[in-house]
Parts: structure tokens; C-alpha cells; sequence
């Protein structure tokens, strides 16, 4: 009788050790699934922050550098426009001849450079603009009802200002352009608006 309960515990101990090995086993299963699954999200998770990020900077430095090379070449064409109607006005209104003989070469130089980009952007399939912009506009219309130093005092201060914005715009093209057709127009520009700036800066510090 002894031996049978002896042999009857003994099957109880481990049958119930066997339960406990199965449990626990199948516990640790399940925290490792969890636990890979948890690690897996947390991947996915912070890949989509990485994600964001690289979009963020993407978006910073497009901001800083002036947008993309196509919004590039609809803003230099909508500036050479404008400096080409001011110039027009300016080379028959002003009351300098040095004033005027500006005003001439804005008109010939951005002219050239205007068909240069038109040829680049038609390459590109890039539409651009047809008409000033709307500040500009505003600017032909003041300059209509100005004669004499008045007239060139604010087409010399005009120049200046559009002509700082130019150089600044071009030169942030120069190393930022993804596209070499664009960066290559852009170090050929550059130049002439920085002999425009000079020259527009020389006749306004003989202005009184």
C-alpha cells in the first residue's frame, strides 16, 4: 500500500512538474511574440520619425534655398520681365543720361538673358510666367507720374533693391541646383547682375 501512494505521488510530482514546464513555456512564447512585436512597432515607429525628419530638413532647405530649380526659373523670368518694362520707361524718362544709359542696358541684358531661360525652360517643360508681377507693376505706375530727379531717384532706388534681391537669389542658385542646366545658367547670370548692382550703387552715391 506504501509503495502504491509512493508510486502515486511520484506520478502526481511530475505530472505537475511537466504542467509547469509547459505553462512557463508557453508564457515565454508568448512574451517573446509580445516583446517582437513591441520591438517591431517600435522600428516601424521610429522609422516614420526618421521619415519625418528627412521630409523636414527637405523642406527647410528648399525654404532657404529659394524652392526648386523650376520655381527658380519662373522667378528669374518674372524679375527680367520687370527690369526690362522699367527699363524701357526709364531709358526715355530719366533726366540722367547715365540714369538712361542704364536703363538701356537693363533693357538689352535682361532681354538676352530672358531668351536664354526661355530656351531652358521650354527644354525642362517648365511654363513660366508672362506678365510682371504685381509689385512691380505698381512700380511702372509710380514711376509714370514722377519727372525729373524724382523720376530717377526712385528708379535708381528700385534698381538697387531689385538688384541685391537678384544677386543674392543667384548666387544661392549657384550652389544649391540640383539640376546642372540650371545651375549652369545661373553662374553665366550672375556675373552681369553683379556689374548691374555695381553700376546702379556707383550712380546712386552720386545722387544728392
Amino acid at each position: 500500500m506504501n509503495k502504491i501512494l509512493t508510486i502515486g505521488s511520484l506520478l502526481s510530482f511530475i505530472f505537475l512538474n511537466v504542467s509547469g514546464c509547459t505553462t512557463t513555456t508557453n508564457t515565454n512564447n508568448a512574451n517573446r511574440s509580445a516583446g517582437n512585436t513591441m520591438m517591431g512597432n517600435a522600428a516601424n515607429t521610429v522609422g516614420n520619425a526618421a521619415n519625418t525628419v528627412a521630409n523636414t530638413i527637405s523642406n527647410v532647405t528648399s525654404t532657404v534655398t529659394g524652392g526648386t530649380d523650376n520655381d527658380f526659373m519662373r522667378d528669374a523670368a518674372t524679375a527680367g520681365m520687370d527690369e526690362v518694362e522699367l527699363g524701357k520707361l526709364a531709358s526715355t524718362k530719366a533726366a540722367s543720361p547715365e540714369v538712361k544709359k542704364f536703363a538701356q542696358m537693363m533693357v538689352t541684358d535682361h532681354t538676352k538673358a530672358g531668351e536664354e531661360l526661355k530656351t531652358l525652360a521650354a527644354k525642362k517643360s517648365v511654363p513660366l510666367p508672362t506678365e510682371m508681377d504685381s509689385s512691380h507693376k505698381s512700380i511702372l505706375d509710380n514711376l509714370k507720374t514722377k519727372v525729373g530727379a524724382d523720376f530717377d531717384k526712385t528708379y535708381v532706388d528700385a534698381m538697387v533693391s531689385d538688384h541685391e534681391k537678384a544677386v543674392s537669389d543667384f548666387q544661392s542658385r549657384v550652389k544649391s541646383a540640383s539640376d546642372p542646366d540650371v545651375k549652369a545658367f545661373a553662374e553665366r547670370t550672375l556675373p552681369v547682375l553683379q556689374k548691374h548692382l555695381d553700376a546702379i550703387n556707383a550712380i546712386k552715391a552720386k545722387m544728392k
